[in-house]
């Protein structure tokens, strides 16, 4: 038992090696520079240790505003998709004959470039002085007036950029749950219509306590997904977030580093790992929830 023990940790050496130096060393690494204040980057000195990094941050305005950005984008796209993508993933499950075609008809817009997409989203719902863009045009088709969803108020930025958000993850949330849903035994389904069950407690009694937990792996990791947003709001609204008010968490980090408010990285470190402690909390949370709620066939 014991030269098979040491076996396995040699197998598991090289992975292990690979996560020490790649992720537990750089998270440790980020914990000391985000107490380090004053720090320099060009001389690597500072003048102290406490909690003033995190004090400024909590209190930038542009952190809160990323702050406020993100949980926006979190708390609606998140059950939306998973939402959406359920109902897709139903309609797919009931055709039989094309579902592997439908499949992978829905599963290719995530394999397309997100920048590029991002960028059709822009063109899409920018005005520009020679058209109103296409979104305007079938607004104002059906009477209604044109918006700058690209320059214009923060509400119809935010939808954008929710938009796009739900359009890039549904293909991955429809191809896991179709493969949920199709590995469901159909003898349950059968006893069930045999008891004259009606469809919607079928589905509520049967399919989603089947695939419920495929439906909370989709909603950790968009939760996941969502927070780190923001080579797609690049895309869309442009480099200068901040200006244009939809700047996310990661964005902040990544302005605080190489921006033009950039060569603060005690300030990057400290916001990184508000980031770390936000995902951490919720990610928690909702494995609590999930012991309770998922059915594990």
């Amino acid at each position: 038992m014991d030269k098979n023990n040491s076996k396995a940790w040699l197998y598991l050496l090289p992975a292990m090696i690979f996560l020490g130096v790649f992720m537990i060393y750089p998270l440790f690494d980020v914990m000391i520079y985000s107490v380090e204040e004053g720090y320099n980057s060009a001389s690597q000195t500072y003048f102290g240790i406490g909690p003033y990094n995190y004090n400024y941050v909590l209190r930038d305005p542009y952190f809160l505003q990323a702050l406020k950005n993100t949980f926006i984008l979190v708390v609606i796209t998140v059950p939306l998709s998973t939402g959406i993508a359920l109902l897709i993933s139903v309609g797919l499950n009931s055709i039989v004959k094309l579902r592997d075609f439908f499949q992978t008809v829905f599963f290719l817009p995530y394999v397309t470039n997100t920048l590029a997409v991002g960028l059709v989203f822009m063109i899409l719902f920018k005005k520009t002085p020679y058209s109103d863009g296409f979104a305007n045009l079938l607004i104002t088709a059906v009477g209604g007036t044109a918006v700058d969803f690209i320059d214009g108020p923060y509400w119809a930025k935010m939808f954008v950029m929710c938009f796009y958000t739900v359009w890039v993850v549904l293909p991955f949330k429809i191809l896991i749950l179709t493969s949920a849903l199709a590995s469901v035994n159909p003898d349950y389904y059968k006893a069930a219509r045999v008891d004259g069950t009606s469809r919607l407690r079928i589905f509520t009694r049967i399919t989603l306590p089947m695939i419920s937990p495929m439906i909370f792996y989709l909603v950790i990791t968009g939760f996941i997904g969502a927070f780190k947003a923001y080579s797609d709001v690049v895309a869309i609204f442009g480099t200068d977030l901040n200006a244009a008010g939809m700047n996310t968490i990661v964005g902040y980090v990544y302005d605080m580093l190489y921006g033009d408010s950039g060569g603060y990285p005690s300030f990057a470190a400290a916001a990184a790992l508000i980031l770390f402690a936000i995902v951490l909390t919720i990610t928690c949370i909702n494995l609590l929830i999930s012991k309770k709620n998922t059915h594990y066939a």
